[in-house]
């Protein structure tokens, strides 16, 4: 996951280290906290598969006791192809909890239909976690204690809001999509309209 978020800030614009993760914390704080121990290792394995590039940020007036310039991460166009295809997926992995807050951060770049396969499917694993602690609790009785009844209780209140936030994104979403297929079919129509009509003002003029 660690690939798509740094592939997806850099498609939207070089950046040197010290600003991606800065960008990192921003975008995906709420989700994951990214170190440099996990960062500058990922670097390098996307600058070794030639997926990004480093460049040498320009000094406007470079001398002999100026510092090192700071190194720029670039996208390659294998690297925008590599993106593309991390969006694209939408299997258990993309809505697992390590993985759902990053594919949510770039939906914007996400095809419908496999926005909707991640949606749905964080939906489905969140509500059979909900379903467990819910049985987890009648089973438990009077054998747990307060404090531990009360983290299950969290875990359990925590579950039915992400549903019910699920159930709004989806059904946003459907909306969305339904209102563009309207939108497309009107158009469809009045193209055909058009060409009809072009077509007879043609005929009448032979």
């Amino acid at each position: 996951m660690l690939e798509l978020a740094i592939l997806g800030l850099l498609h939207e614009a070089p950046v040197h280290g010290y600003e991606l993760r800065k960008q990192l914390g921003q975008r995906l704080g709420g989700f994951r906290v990214f170190s440099y121990g996990s960062l500058y290792p990922a670097l390098r394995r996307l600058t070794r598969a030639g997926l990004i590039v480093e460049d040498p940020e320009p000094q406007p007036e470079p001398t002999p006791w100026a510092r090192r310039g700071r190194r720029v991460y670039r996208i390659t166009a294998d690297g925008k192809e590599r993106f593309a295809e991390l969006l694209t997926a939408g299997g258990p992995q993309t809505w697992d909890d390590e993985s759902f807050g990053v594919h949510l951060a770039f939906f914007s770049r996400t095809p419908a239909d496999a926005r909707m396969r991640i949606l749905e499917g964080r939906r489905r694993a969140v509500e059979e976690r909900r379903e467990g602690l819910r049985s987890t609790l009648a089973k438990a009785g009077e054998q747990i204690d307060r404090y531990t009844r009360e983290l299950q209780q969290l875990g359990l209140d925590t579950s039915e809001r992400e549903v019910r936030w699920l159930n709004e994104l989806i059904a946003t979403e459907r909306a969305e999509q339904e209102h563009l297929r309207d939108t497309t079919a009107v158009l469809d129509v009045a193209a055909g309209d058009e060409a009809g009509g072009a077509g007879t003002t043609g005929n009448s003029g032979t």
